[in-house]
């Protein structure tokens, strides 16, 4: 392996890896670009169009500007809240369950822009007649009938026919703008006077209101015809029925002195006048009892014993303390006297005293419990049979109270249902009183300056349209053209490996810049050579074939530059023409095409006699020979397997120029005589689809494909990283080893 070949391995756009994506083992991988730098290249290659579009959008965009008639926006803001303020707490005809419906606040943005409000507008600014508000929109009524001598006929139709343009025209200019996040709506009027536009700005938002008030006291009138008349029958009933209560509780001496209500508010009578003298009367006779039981008790007590009156007596309490001290200075006497001691008998006979007094104030008590005990029993007594009689009296008001109180029902029924009515009634008549739930926040004001056009908004519109409009054109122009723009799409497109890329000529003469090693065009092709190296297991093929979809690709540049980059590293190269329809290797050496190839097909039998040598170091030419009639049927039989066979045998490589694959037959007859193809695409030139099917018709013949040579590569619209020449760090000796 020579140099070029060491040099290219150690290059970092190698890699030892498993077939990928169509590349095989050892082949040189080359990663897409970043996306950003794709559509540089696009922008690149379609920058004039793309500046064309943009220049023009803008040039629109000025021009409009600048014809464009100033228009003036006048905005109001408003509140509209969600519960309705009032000042009396009543409740309307509409739910206040409304008022929180999530379609609340879409429905009050409709009702802003419905033609309903606007026909209100038009109707209070009279704007049917105002020729300054037609004016300030644009339009022109000074032809209109009514400067006419027919208006008194089709007055009424003009003026039918400008309160609806009118109507259109306040439709089409306002805007009604939430601000979001909050209850507050902007309403902006547009036109061509600052003084209509805040005119009518401030006039719609009045008018809504005007509006919501109007519409909330006309739902009122419907309900308050119905509850007339449904006052009026009630109240007929409810006279009829509290007269005929009246009556009854009359008939039959029923006393009401307590009424409830139950759950229904229906009136109930707890208590009447019997009821409570036969409450008072149990009462009493209750107390009766118990204090004939006491009495009874008290009688039927010991005379001597101690007993609670006894107990209880002050008297008797205070005779009993007194002889307790009697007792106890008695006592003392008696340690140091005898009973016959005068102090001691004085003593004694207090103590008799005392004695007697206790059992006359004992034997008091027990005579008047005797008198209490009868008396306790008469009143009871008197009482139970008082209660007798007023349980029978009871137990037949309790019987008439059946129908009482259907009768109270009745008309506690009529009233509850009168009152309520009533009540609604009044409350309808000042549902409406009480402060609106729209408000007037910021009143419009006579703008100073217009609001349209504005310049600087405008251009950035047109230069946004322009950038957008060359957007679509360059991608339409992208997809039109489908040829290889970039070395990176071969991998990715058509699934062959890349051998290398070949950037145009900068130069006038092509042959001038391959002879000169350190041109870019020269330093392409060693490139393309060293990848030839790694293609096959034993380095660069001994025999391939240079072909292209069509013709002026680079093909024929390619073959003559392989075989100078091949004889260059001391190889005996044989440049074979065999595109015998046209031929072109012997001017590339400049030498003639008296004999060639198509000698040797025709039957001629020393191909030895047709070689030519090159100015090129180690470069043999078979040119063409003369043009046959039919070069496919020449190429058809073995003669040229025979050349290749035989050349192999005196050259180290054999090049073969070969016709271009579509259209003609000579191409895939030539395959079979070589190792490979070398397939040369022309950059931005046929269309992938004619690749794809130059490449299916190799296959077809089962011929095997090296790689891809891209030519004619504009360096500055790629990605591919160019830098051919010394810049790499190649010396002259190495080159021309």
């Amino acid at each position: 392996m020579d140099k070029d070949d060491m040099l290219q391995l150690t290059s970092p756009g190698w890699v030892d890896r498993p077939v990928e994506n169509g590349r095989q083992h050892g082949e040189p991988m080359v990663l897409a670009p970043p996306p950003l730098l794709q559509y540089w290249q696009i922008v690149l290659r379609w920058k004039w169009i793309i500046l064309g579009i943009i220049a023009a959008a803008f040039t629109v965009g000025l021009i409009v500007t600048l014809l464009t008639s100033p228009q003036y926006s006048a905005t109001s803001r408003i509140e509209i809240s969600r519960e309705q303020k009032k000042f009396t707490n009543v409740e309307g005809v509409d739910s206040p369950i409304s008022d929180r419906d999530l379609e609340f606040y879409q429905t009050q943005y409709s009702l802003l822009q419905a033609r309903s409000l606007a026909e209100r507008v038009a109707r209070t600014l009279r704007l049917s007649t105002n020729e300054e508000f037609f004016a300030a929109h644009g339009v022109d009524l000074s032809g209109s009938l009514f400067t006419s001598g027919a208006a008194q006929k089709s007055g009424a139709a003009e003026t039918a026919r400008r309160e609806k343009m009118a109507v259109d025209l306040l439709l089409d200019h306002i805007a009604v703008s939430p601000v979001r996040g909050s209850s507050l709506v902007d309403i902006r009027y547009v036109s061509g006077s600052p003084t209509i536009s805040a005119q009518i700005a401030n006039s719609w938002t009045q008018q809504f209101v005007a509006q919501s008030i109007d519409r909330r006291f006309a739902s009122t009138t419907d309900a308050r015809q119905f509850l007339e008349g449904r006052l009026a029958d009630l109240r007929v009933k409810l006279e009829t029925s509290e007269r005929d209560l009246v009556n009854y509780a009359a008939q039959k001496g029923i006393v009401a002195l307590g009424r409830t209500k139950d759950a229904d508010g229906r009136t109930q009578v707890d208590r009447t006048l019997v009821s409570s003298d036969l409450e008072a009367l149990n009462a009493a006779l209750a107390t009766a009892t118990a204090e004939r039981i006491a009495a009874e008790s008290r009688a039927h007590q010991q005379s001597g014993g101690a007993n609670a009156d006894a107990l209880s007596n002050p008297t008797i309490n205070d005779l009993r303390q007194k002889r307790t001290e009697i007792a106890a200075e008695y006592a003392k006497l008696m340690v140091r006297f005898e009973p016959d001691y005068p102090s001691a008998k004085e003593l004694a006979q207090q103590l008799r005293t005392v004695d007697a007094g206790i059992a006359r104030e004992e034997s008091r008590v027990l005579n008047s419990r005797s008198s209490d005990y009868q008396s306790a029993v008469l009143r009871e007594n008197a009482l139970r049979r008082r209660v007798e009689q007023l349980k029978s009296g009871l137990s037949r008001q309790q019987q008439d109270s059946i129908q009482y109180n259907i009768y109270q029902r009745e008309a506690d029924t009529n009233r509850q249902l009168y009152d309520g009515l009533l009540q609604r009634y009044k409350e309808i008549g000042v549902a409406g009183v009480g402060a609106n739930n729209i408000a007037i926040v910021d009143p419009a004001r006579v703008p100073d300056s217009p609001s349209s056009p504005n310049f600087l908004i405008n251009l950035a519109l047109a230069l946004v349209a322009g950038l957008g409009l060359a957007a679509i054109a360059t991608f339409a122009l992208n997809q039109i053209d489908e040829g290889l723009r970039d070395p990176t799409q071969v991998g990715r497109i058509l699934q062959v490996p890349l051998l290398g890329s070949v950037p145009t000529s900068e130069g006038s003469d092509t042959l001038t810049e391959l002879q000169d090693t350190k041109s870019a065009l020269s330093e392409a092709y060693l490139s393309i050579r060293s990848n030839l190296a790694f293609s096959t297991d034993h380095g660069i093929p001994r025999a391939l074939m240079v072909t292209s979809t069509r013709a002026s690709e680079g093909k024929s540049t390619t073959s003559f530059a392989l075989a100078m980059v091949l004889g260059r590293t001391g190889k005996r190269v044989l440049l074979l023409d065999a595109d015998m329809r046209s031929p072109s290797m012997h001017s590339f050496a400049g030498l003639p095409n008296v004999t060639g190839l198509s000698n040797y097909l025709a039957g001629a039998d020393n191909w030895h006699e047709t070689l030519l040598e090159t100015p090129s170091r180690g470069v043999t030419l078979m040119p063409s020979g003369p043009t046959p009639p039919s070069a496919a049927e020449l190429l058809s039989s073995d003669r040229i397997t025979t050349l290749i066979r035989q050349a192999s045998e005196q050259f180290d490589h054999i090049v073969i120029d070969s016709p271009p694959i579509l259209g003609l037959a000579d191409a895939p007859l030539l395959t079979r005589a070589v190792e490979g193809i070398v397939f040369v695409v022309e950059a931005d030139g046929v269309p992938i689809r004619g690749i794809k099917t130059s490449l299916a018709r190799l296959q077809a013949v089962h011929a095997h494909v090296f790689g891809v040579v891209l030519t004619k590569l504009q360096s500055r619209l790629s990605s591919y990283g160019y830098g051919y020449g010394y810049s790499y760090g190649y010396g002259s000796n190495d080159r021309d080893a």
